[in-house]
């Protein structure tokens, strides 16, 4: 597989340095969340949904506006005369006010405020979605930043000595067989670094693409925030979290909601509005300069809205059994991620207490005494081998207690690790 472009100056910035620090975007975590929130347009495009809803609530609350209806006297045939409205012509003007009945206005005051609320929990649910990948990839980029680095290093010492053996061997005092097993460590290493390299440009394209920014970012955290999400919680407090706080579940539960008012709003369509008038007739009436005043109202003898009333029952049924289908979600989601979360805290406990110092000072004497020859080769490469797949490894073990305490933060609807 070609690395992307990115990947190549990614190896610049990393193996040599070229990049100058102050283009270097350093966050930590708290930053990180302050700049998404600000920057990422996908947040600002849904607040901006919700402003929209807020609209229609003061749409919603405006009540009808008259109607002015004017006739005026185009030609009168006896006089020949075009827009006769003076004192002998003929003019009318009549004023028509619509008045809702039923409580029209106000159902439709409640659908707008629910529509407001759906619309600040999607707000919320895209929060969670995009600070979930957001955390989980700084992680990820923090560990694989450090892996890069260590590979650089090795990468070097294995350079130089490759470099002494090439000459030892030249002059036939090394077999050739060491130098080739050395060479093979180092193509290993090189190829693990590239393949690394490869990741740590995609999860840095996933950062850019969170936090809006074409710089590169460098991710700064402490051994104690990846511990700080392991913490003691059972179950039934995470369940209950989550039935308060998922921010998909209280949209089902709005959705459900706004059925049940749309229902309501149907059956209130079925009763008929009042429209009053009040007219003024100079000439054409029964009496001159003739005053007027009426109503009108749909008689609801065929159409009393009864299709529209049983679709939104029917959609009513449709949103209680999507109520029970999230719960069940939530119940079934939440006891897998959890069994899971705990192998990760356990996995974590076990590799950080496996990895210690003595890792460190057992790979700088292997190489000095692999130096002074008192180490073959095989056991050097063995033992150099292992220690880079144990440093592989517990990155996978503390980025995957990253992700699956992100996971549970996502799936309660709350930080809670």
């Amino acid at each position: 597989m070609k690395l992307k472009p990115i990947c190549f100056l990614l190896v610049a910035i990393i193996s040599s340095g070229a990049l100058h620090a102050s283009d270097v975007l350093k966050v930590n975590l708290r930053q990180a969340d302050s700049l998404f929130q600000a920057n990422n347009y996908n947040l600002l495009a849904s607040s901006m949904n919700i402003e929209a809803q807020k609209a229609m609530v003061i749409q919603a609350k405006l009540f009808q506006n008259p109607v002015l209806t004017t006739s005026l006297h185009l030609y009168d045939s006896d006089t020949k005369k075009y827009f006769q409205i003076g004192p002998d012509g003929e003019k009318t003007f009549q004023l028509d006010q619509l008045f809702r009945l039923g409580g029209k206005r106000k159902s439709e005051i409640e659908i707008a405020k629910t529509d407001v609320q759906l619309a600040e929990l999607a707000f919320q649910q895209l929060v969670r979605q995009l600070k979930f990948q957001l955390h989980s990839d700084l992680f990820a980029l923090g560990q694989q930043k450090f892996l890069i680095e260590t590979y650089n290093k090795q990468l070097v010492l294995l350079d130089t000595i490759l470099g002494t053996y090439q000459i030892q061997t030249d002059k036939g005092n090394i077999p050739l067989k060491d130098l080739v097993r050395l060479k093979g460590a180092y193509l290993k290493l090189n190829n693990d670094r590239s393949e690394l390299l490869h990741q740590y440009a995609e999860t840095l394209a996933n950062v850019q693409t969170v936090l809006q920014v074409t710089s590169p970012v460098e991710f700064q955290f402490s051994e104690s925030e990846i511990s700080s999400y392991i913490k003691v919680k059972t179950v039934d407090e995470l369940m209950q979290e989550a039935l308060t706080n998922r921010p998909e579940l209280l949209i089902v539960q709005q959705e459900k909601l706004l059925m049940e008012q749309n229902l309501r709003y149907q059956k209130k369509l079925a009763i008929p509005d009042l429209g009053l008038f009040t007219s003024y007739d100079q000439h054409g009436g029964f009496f001159n300069h003739q005053y007027n005043v009426g109503f009108n109202m749909a008689l609801p003898f065929f159409n009393r809205n009864q299709g529209n009333i049983k679709a939104n029952e029917f959609n009513l049924k449709e949103s209680d059994y999507r109520l029970k289908a999230m719960n069940m979600e939530i119940t079934t989601s939440l006891q897998n991620y959890y069994s899971f979360y705990n192998q990760t805290v356990l996995e974590y406990k076990k590799a950080t207490k496996l990895y210690n110092q003595d890792f460190e000072t057992t790979i700088k004497g292997m190489t000095d005494n692999f130096q002074k020859r008192n180490v073959s080769i095989i056991e050097f490469v063995d033992f150099f081998e292992a220690y880079n797949d144990a440093l592989s490894e517990l990155s996978k073990v503390k980025t995957q207690l990253v992700l699956s305490g992100e996971q549970l933060n996502m799936l309660v609807g709350k930080d809670l690790y």
